[in-house]
């Protein structure tokens, strides 16, 4: 009955269709007992994770811009954020920048690494940039993760929404990841249905069963009624895989030609949008705006890209952003030129940003 309780760390129905369909994605024989938690929503299976495995003192590093939970979680479980920056490469006159060319400089990543770092948090596709890390850069990660013995917390909520033929690739399928990585999704960025809050994390099941004490031990259960919708939508998925009508499949389709529209529509106004990969967002670098109105109205020491957003919103009935907010306190100034636009809408809500965007022109 789907009103009462069922297994604390997961709807049977839904731990089950788990294993298999991320198994086979990450080239692993997953046990619904042992291998899958099933979450109140990605923010759940990450928080759980921050409780189970970071203690006081440990160093945790976050890989900016970075999805702005991971540092407030990692604070809450006595532990120590460690910050290393994306950083663009320049692109050609007239070009778009594109979230691939933002990369982590090898040398920079491995100084991060001390004898007291825990874990490292790695988002991708990732939240605002929409890049998604290559083979090659997250094999830079893996090695340095098994050299010094960490813990990767992959939130990978977005892996099912990428563009443009990129693949995205799991950094738990990487030879010697498995153990010492936690996958976190959500069927809520998967399916468009954030309100459901229905996450998981998948993982060994020697990190997985402390996840299992917290979880037990706090919110014990989520909803069984909405475990057993995305059951049956994974059901679904599984068996039409590859075909007219799949929703994986149709879906960053229609995102796809989502993000160019406002891609093309942004760039009228001379926001300069950096094409993003994967994810729900792309972010737009408003640098000609700071240099032609340097003296928004704000607070003295309030980053520029906040400003911007509230004079867009009062004169311009757009809403997005800033960028800085996704950045540890030292590093916010140096990204203060970007804010945040989510591409994921109707197209009613499309076509009313259009309408905004021929006024501002006018």
């Amino acid at each position: 009955m789907l009103n009462q309780y069922t297994m604390a760390f997961g709807y049977p129905p839904l731990t089950k269709i788990l294993a298999s369909f991320f198994g086979k994605l990450l080239g692993q024989e997953l046990d619904p007992l042992k291998n899958v938690l099933v979450t109140v929503g990605a923010y759940g299976a990450l928080f759980t994770a921050f409780q189970a495995l970071v203690d006081e003192g440990d160093e945790v590093i976050i890989i900016e811009p970075f999805f702005d939970c991971y540092e407030s979680m990692t604070l809450m479980a006595g532990g120590h954020p460690v910050f290393v920056s994306l950083k663009p490469s320049p692109t050609g006159d007239g070009d778009l920048d594109s979230s691939n060319n933002w990369q982590l400089d090898p040398t920079e990543l491995a100084s991060k690494f001390t004898s007291r770092t825990k874990a490292l948090v790695l988002n991708t596709p990732n939240n605002p940039l929409g890049k998604v890390f290559s083979k090659a850069e997250l094999e830079l990660v893996a090695s340095l993760c098994q050299q010094h013995d960490v813990l990767c917390f992959a939130d990978e909520v977005y892996q099912l929404l990428v563009y443009d033929g990129v693949q995205h690739i799991s950094i738990a399928s990487l030879p010697g990841m498995w153990d010492r990585t936690l996958t976190i999704s959500s069927a809520g960025k998967i399916f468009g249905a954030t309100g459901w809050k229905v996450g998981w994390v998948l993982g060994p099941n020697h990190i997985l069963r402390h996840l299992q004490t917290v979880h037990q031990n706090s919110v014990f259960h989520c909803p069984t009624q909405a475990q057993a919708a995305v059951a049956k939508s994974f059901e679904w998925e599984q068996l039409h895989m590859g075909q007219p009508g799949s929703y994986f499949a149709e879906f960053p389709k229609a995102m796809q030609r989502n993000r160019d529209h406002m891609i093309h529509s942004l760039q009228t106004v001379g926001l300069k949008p950096v094409v993003p990969h994967g994810g729900y967002f792309l972010i737009a670098d408003i640098s000609d705006f700071k240099s032609k109105m340097p003296d928004l109205p704000g607070a003295a020491e309030e980053p520029y890209d906040r400003r911007f957003v509230k004079w867009m919103i009062i004169n311009k009935g757009l809403m997005a952003i800033p960028v800085s907010i996704f950045y540890s306190v030292p590093h916010q100034k140096d990204f203060d030129h970007y804010i945040r636009f989510c591409f994921v809408k109707d197209e009613a809500t499309l076509q009313a940003m259009d309408e905004r965007l021929q006024k501002w022109k006018a």
